[in-house]
């Protein structure tokens, strides 16, 4: 009888003793989802804060340039005063047609009323046709650059293509081509607008790299663009660009890394 009450007392406790091992595993697994949850929500804060600031920096700069479109009709309209000015004194010192003069009149006239065209903020983002080349950053009232600055508008566009959001940074990339097209980093912002497009329009990125060719031949880009323009002629099979292409990197850029990788290119292709 004692020898069952004993074998009793020591099931119990064994039994008691897997319950709370596993309590302490399943405790140790909410632990462990909490914190890979909260790791998560501090990630897409993270990217959030991010894309925020980058929508900001291009809608500064879209300001900037409306400011500078209304500043622009303001002058238009006083240079065409000016000249109603000038044809009414000359029609007094010449005297010339009134109905010459009438006409000529109605014609600036008719083009002051003209309304000035609106901004087109998807060029203006997309840096496609905002300003003409050599254009500087938009300034604002005191005289100084309007939005961030250079580098922090080219680190914000890098960190999206490297998180994957390739349109948000292409966006981003073109905007800084765009107020800061002689900064150091333009030639990695346009090399970076063909790797945004190289895994969408092959033709797109090629188009791009060759603008990187053609706009910073003396750059770091320029060898590496050339490169990825004999990688996307191998993928449509057309071996004699390819070849020329790499021909190209080892020529111009001997001393590259492409220049390597291009003579290792070659030899599988066959000079």
């Amino acid at each position: 009888m004692r020898l069952q009450s004993t074998l009793v007392v020591v099931l119990g406790l064994a039994a008691g003793c897997a319950l709370k091992g596993d309590v302490r595993k399943v405790e140790l697994q909410v632990e462990a989802a909490r914190a890979e949850r909260a790791r998560a929500d501090a990630e897409r804060a993270a990217q959030i804060d991010s894309l925020r600031l980058l929508l900001a920096a291009v809608q500064q700069a879209l300001t900037a340039q409306q400011a500078y479109l209304v500043q622009l009709r303001g002058d238009v309209r006083t240079d065409l005063l000016a000249v109603q000015q000038q044809l009414v004194q000359v029609q007094e010192l010449t005297g010339q047609s009134q109905q010459r003069l009438s006409e000529l009149r109605a014609r600036i006239e008719e083009r002051a009323q003209q309304p000035v065209p609106p901004l087109d903020t998807a060029r203006g983002a997309g840096g496609a046709g905002g300003a003409g080349p050599g254009a500087g950053p938009p300034v604002g009232a005191s005289g100084n650059p309007a939005g961030p600055g250079p580098n922090q508008m080219y680190d914000l566009s890098l960190q999206q293509f490297r998180r994957g959001s390739l349109a948000t940074a292409r966006i981003g990339f073109r905007e800084f081509l765009r107020v800061f097209p002689t900064h150091e980093h333009a030639a990695d912002a346009l090399f970076y607008v063909g790797e945004t497009w190289a895994g969408e329009n092959t033709d797109s990125a090629a188009a791009v790299y060759q603008q990187v060719v053609k706009t910073y031949p003396n750059s770091s880009r320029a060898p590496a663009a050339l490169y990825k323009l004999g990688l996307l002629a191998e993928q449509r099979s057309d071996k004699a660009a390819a070849r020329t292409y790499y021909a190209r990197v080892i020529a111009g850029y001997p001393r590259s890394d492409e220049a390597n990788l291009a003579r290792d290119k070659l030899q599988r292709l066959g000079r």
